[in-house]
């Protein structure tokens, strides 16, 4: 049987999935529209994704960077919240189906994003955790600070090493961001915590496979990044491709090996199963292949957008999977949706590139505006507000701003906390003899 958030109502029916960015904002826009909407995702809250790393070197707590749901759009009439999975889409039938039901729509947002890819080295995820939910920010935070616990409890110097080498593997902007905040928490925030370890010692290695770190930002803010992440401490590898992760460390393409304790995967993702749900061609991410209006071949009534898509805007330029393209798509199939219920030709989706932003650390980011390019302290404040006014709700926006200018005059990070089960041992401080880098 399925089900609707009103069995008896007329209105048209907006299934969207996922409340991320794209998905949030398509509601919001469909407050006033004579629709009902359901909003359909598998967590109960919307994560504010740029700032998870944040939590992974224990700068901020989850609860400061994730909403849940159903507050953020309690006041709007129109829209249901669903938390469950998508297994299926029937597009014969108009209906998506979930774990437990069949949700039938007149149209469909489909905005379920995308989760870190191994280019099809899966097994290497047990080693070398990505960064796309709350759960992976609090385990590879467990790894960072149980690796501290046991470099001051260990005797053996050449482990001691070992548990102080942190690498990260992808240098785009969430490798870059990992890298700086690791080495300001290890050369700054715990650096007095600890009486038999020097933490300022640790080593934190950022691995890129090409031939820049932040290739989709200017060369020259590309090497001005290499050179505030120097300035920190990260060591910079680039035109070194991994060919193995394991418990003991990584493997690189030249046969040199880097033993670490703690790794971080930050070099790739791919899409959410949508393509295969809606049974359309997609590319080598895994992203579907929409046209300028952001549909899929043969199917007007639905949208696919943010990560899920693979997009050429109307002008030929390539949307980038970033949070302000996904709110602006989200927007673009809700007035869309709102133009066909008029008996309106939407015209095709334009992006607008309002600048590119990376955080390196303390003081350091660089900005790309275009043709305009920024770094250091300047480019780190406008990260600073821009992520800030980007946050949902008064309450996590003032709590973050606040944590930010107490750890800027103290180096002091609030949320040190090793959570998770207490007997399991560190994936890569259990096994063989250490391999020696």
């Amino acid at each position: 049987m399925s089900d609707s958030p009103d069995a008896s109502s007329r209105r048209p029916q907006v299934v969207i999935l996922g409340a991320g960015f794209g998905g949030l904002t398509a509601a919001k826009t469909l407050r006033h529209a004579p629709v009902d909407v359901t909003l359909l995702d598998r967590h109960n809250y919307h994560l504010f994704q740029p700032l998870l790393y944040q939590v992974a070197t224990a700068g901020l707590s989850p609860a400061q960077i994730a909403s849940p749901i159903r507050r953020i759009v309690s006041r709007q009439k129109n829209v249901a919240v669903l938390m469950d999975k998508v297994v299926d889409i029937d597009r014969s039938r108009n209906e998506v189906v979930t774990a437990t039901r069949r949700v039938p729509f007149d149209y469909l947002i489909v905005a379920t994003g995308a989760r870190h890819a191994y280019f099809g080295n899966d097994q290497w995820e047990e080693f070398a955790p990505g960064l796309k939910k709350i759960d992976d920010a609090t385990e590879i935070r467990r790894r960072i600070l149980l690796a501290f616990e046991q470099a001051e409890a260990t005797e053996d110097e050449t482990e001691r090493r070992h548990l102080l080498t942190f690498v990260v593997v992808g240098g785009g902007p969430t490798g870059v961001e990992m890298a700086g905040s690791i080495a300001e928490l290890a050369h700054r925030t715990v650096r007095r915590d600890f009486r038999r370890i020097d933490s300022t010692q640790s080593r934190i290695i950022l691995i890129e496979a090409g031939s820049r770190i932040l290739a989709s930002f200017p060369e020259r803010l590309s090497r001005s990044a290499t050179k505030q992440l120097a300035r920190l401490g990260v060591t910079t590898m680039t035109g070194a491709a991994v060919t193995g992760c394991d418990q003991n460390g990584v493997s690189l393409k030249d046969g040199s090996r880097i033993a670490s304790a703690t790794i971080v995967w930050a070099a790739g993702v791919v899409a959410s199963p949508a393509a295969r749900w809606l049974k359309a061609e997609c590319d080598r991410a895994g992203r579907v292949l929409v046209d300028a209006k952001l549909h899929p071949p043969g199917a007007d009534n639905i949208f696919v957008i943010g990560d899920t898509a693979a997009v050429t805007d109307a002008k030929g330029v390539v949307v980038p999977g970033i949070a302000p393209a996904a709110k602006q798509m989200g927007r673009y199939a809700a007035l869309a949706i709102m133009a066909k219920l008029d008996h309106r030709a939407a015209d095709p989706f334009a992006y607008r590139n309002y600048g590119n932003l990376a955080t390196i650390g303390r003081k350091s980011a660089v900005a790309d505006f275009g043709g305009f390019g920024l770094s250091g302290f300047v480019a780190w404040v406008i990260w600073c507000f821009a992520h800030i006014w980007f946050l949902i709700g008064f309450r996590n926006r003032a709590i973050v701003f606040l944590d930010w200018v107490v750890a800027y005059f103290s180096f002091e990070r609030g949320a040190r906390l090793i959570t998770g089960d207490e007997n399991r041992q560190s994936a890569s401080t259990s096994g063989p003899e250490r391999s020696k880098s």
